[in-house]
């Protein structure tokens, strides 16, 4: 299990969708804690350290998976909160903690150089043939940064050369032959996805960022359901509810501390300083989400369903939990049954699918 591998520093691995301007990669960084003197450090094994991995792993696919659609269909409906994107994720070994350092070199096979580890379906990267298991040497001819800052570095450098321009010219190292290849970059909505290392199941979005925690993921069943609480909170990043609602600090808070493998669980007592969403702001989330689900593929019909299930399983009065923070109330049924009934008419109808 996740909780107990033994950290020996604060690890914050950020699981972002796809390569863009301001954030090229899934950024990973260490602060180092002080240790105690003169006590034996208790070394994780390594069957521990690869099912921690594989753990990690499968939840970032699936995530990346689901959202994929959501980010690309969207952009329109974005609005200022669109990207031009790469389309793809990519890692070293610094990228994730060190204390799976040994995992990540054996199973992955990660150096300090980038590693095209995920290509977006749908993508510029995709269509130009990026392939996962790529390592990327250039991008218009500039080398590309090695290290434990590659994916900071590589941000700064991609940001002046994305502007401007539809497509971007990168050379990859697949096996042992160099391939060019020419990116048209891909409108998309630009948000970050985390993982939050909590079992509470909760998910949170600060206007930026949009974090799932491990206990949502394993709850929600389907595909389909995970879509549901990722278009929400897509919806309330773009609809800037964490600002009007004066909770960005506060949700940005609780994204940060749970982002660690081995989160601190103080910051889980209560609603750990959070107030439930507004019934107002719920109900404008619910139907721009229920529009992205649509326009992405899914059945918007599956956001009453995933709410239904969630609120029978957790009840509104326990504290830490989506029902908490986004009660289920017979206003908000009706309003996205309501939602429904418009998108299926302008499904039928073949009009836009436009709020």
């Amino acid at each position: 299990m996740i909780t107990t591998v033994a950290m020996r520093t604060i690890s914050r691995c950020h699981t972002s969708l796809v390569l863009m301007a301001s954030l090229l990669l899934s950024a990973c960084t260490t602060a180092p804690v002080k240790t105690v003197p003169n006590v034996p450090e208790q070394k994780v094994q390594p069957v521990q350290e690869v099912d921690v991995l594989s753990v990690l792993i499968a939840r970032q696919d699936r995530i990346y998976r689901v959202a994929a659609p959501l980010m690309v269909k969207n952009a329109p409906l974005c609005r200022s909160l669109a990207r031009p994107l790469l389309g793809f994720t990519a890692k070293n070994r610094h990228s994730y903690p060190a204390e799976l350092a040994p995992a990540v070199e054996s199973a992955l096979k990660l150096d300090d150089r980038l590693r095209v580890m995920q290509v977006l379906e749908g993508s510029g990267a995709m269509r130009a043939g990026i392939r996962p298991g790529d390592i990327l040497q250039s991008v218009q001819d500039q080398p590309l940064p090695r290290g434990p800052q590659a994916e900071n570095e590589a941000a700064r450098l991609l940001l002046p050369l994305l502007k401007n321009t539809n497509d971007i010219p990168i050379q990859v190292l697949r096996g042992d032959r160099p391939i060019r290849l020419t990116i048209p970059l891909t409108a998309a909505c630009a948000f970050s996805m985390e993982i939050g290392h909590a079992p509470q199941v909760n998910a949170y979005a600060d206007g930026r960022r949009i974090m799932i925690t491990s206990g949502m993921l394993d709850f929600l069943g389907s595909d389909e359901e995970l879509a549901v609480i990722l278009a929400r909170e897509i919806a309330h990043n773009v609809l800037q509810h964490a600002n009007s609602q004066q909770m960005t600090a506060t949700i940005a808070s609780m994204i940060d501390a749970l982002l660690p493998l081995k989160p601190d669980t103080a910051a889980l007592a209560g609603r750990g300083g959070l107030r439930p969403m507004s019934a107002k702001a719920d109900q404008e989330a619910d139907r721009l989400a229920m529009y992205l689900l649509a326009r992405a593929g899914y059945d918007p019909a599956a956001t009453e369903r995933t709410m239904e299930k969630i609120t029978r399983a957790y009840p509104v009065s326990q504290t830490n939990i989506y029902t908490a923070l986004h009660p289920w109330t017979p206003e908000r049924r009706q309003s996205i049954q309501a939602a429904l009934n418009e998108i299926r008419q302008k499904q039928a109808s073949k009009s836009p699918l436009l709020p």
